[in-house]
């Protein structure tokens, strides 16, 4: 089950709005877990809409019924049938935070993997190659309109997400996300940690990065111990990245523990990351930069910026500690 960060997200969900649209038979089919993720945001007075298309029948007054008695801090909107559902919702509101849509299934790539974030430009150019392999037609061919509506400011972000019991949490409020994220507005921050909250995310980056065998675990004793080598990268004041300085000599720091959310990855968050912390670190005198590891996407990303696979005797001692994993170096000026 992922790792819920309620109090951190909800902080950069505050005084913001989030609308649900969901077709009716999706709603139908997980009316419950709609409700209960929505009553939630709720309780922690997040603005909400929920848009459905329900037909006026005498089958689904019960439905029409429990949304207003489950939900009275919800705007409801009910998309009258002769419109187009999603045109209908992208087309109706302005200057909203965040915009979900449930689905049957999530946005995958043409490797069958699932897409978790992705700007306007990247979907344009990337829905010729996994287009097919969106499950629902009717919003393959929304995809435009949706990029559209985030081009001119009406969204900032918006989400595909397989409807599911907790999916609308899940995607809020962890990690790893549920669904598909796309957004154009990605404003990065670095800083050092500034509060247990931030060294709590990185703890669940890194569990991330653990299971995937390409990082030696931190135990929160150490992080809470070392955090003030730890630097965080964040987006909308949420930390989705971390970097720790290990210090070698007066002029070499170890770029460690460099982990992005596999929420923002392919963002160029890494590049981000890896540069913000050399010029930091400048500032600090040291001019050399080491990193160990045998995690592909690190080494493509090092070797993007300039650093050399290399074997260098005055970081043997270092080399030891490491058997077996690849070393990369950069000098900068």
């Amino acid at each position: 089950m992922p790792r819920l960060f309620i109090e951190e997200y909800t902080r950069a969900l505050t005084g913001k709005t989030v609308c649900i649209a969901c077709r009716e038979g999706i709603l139908r089919d997980n009316f419950n877990a709609v409700i209960e993720d929505l009553k939630l945001l709720n309780r922690l007075k997040i603005k909400t809409a929920l848009y459905h298309n329900f037909r006026n029948r005498f089958a689904n007054r019960r439905y029409f019924r429990l949304l207003a008695d489950r939900l009275p801090e919800t705007r409801i909107i009910r998309v009258q049938p002769e419109y187009d559902f999603y045109t209908h919702v992208l087309d109706h509101e302005e200057n909203v935070h965040k915009l979900i849509f449930l689905e049957r299934k999530g946005l995958i790539d043409h490797l069958g993997h699932k897409i978790n974030s992705v700007t306007t430009q990247g979907v344009r150019q990337s829905i010729g190659t996994w287009g097919d392999l969106i499950s629902n037609i009717n919003f393959k061919s929304i995809l435009e309109h949706i990029c559209a509506k985030i081009d001119s400011g009406h969204y900032e972000r918006v989400h595909i997400v397989p409807a599911g019991k907790d999916a609308i949490k899940y995607e809020l409020f962890t990690i790893e996300g549920h669904g598909t994220l796309i957004a154009n507005n990605f404003e990065e921050q670095f800083q050092p940690v500034a509060s247990d909250g931030d060294v709590r995310i990185i703890e669940g980056i890194l569990k991330l990065y653990k299971r995937e065998g390409f990082l030696k675990p931190r135990t929160q004793n150490y992080l809470m111990e070392k955090r003030g080598h730890f630097y965080v990268t964040l987006i909308d004041d949420i930390v989705v990245g971390c970097v720790e300085k290990k210090i070698i000599d007066g002029r070499t720091a170890e770029i460690a523990a460099l982990a992005i959310s596999s929420k923002y990855r392919n963002q160029r968050l890494g590049v981000f990351t890896v540069q913000a912390f050399m010029d930091t670190l400048r500032k600090q005198g040291y001019t050399r930069f080491i990193s160990l590891t045998n995690n592909p996407n690190l080494k493509k990303l090092y070797e993007t910026m300039g650093f050399k696979l290399c074997e260098r005797s005055e970081y043997l001692d270092r080399q030891i500690i490491s058997p077996g994993v690849a070393m990369y170096f950069k000098q900068i000026p």
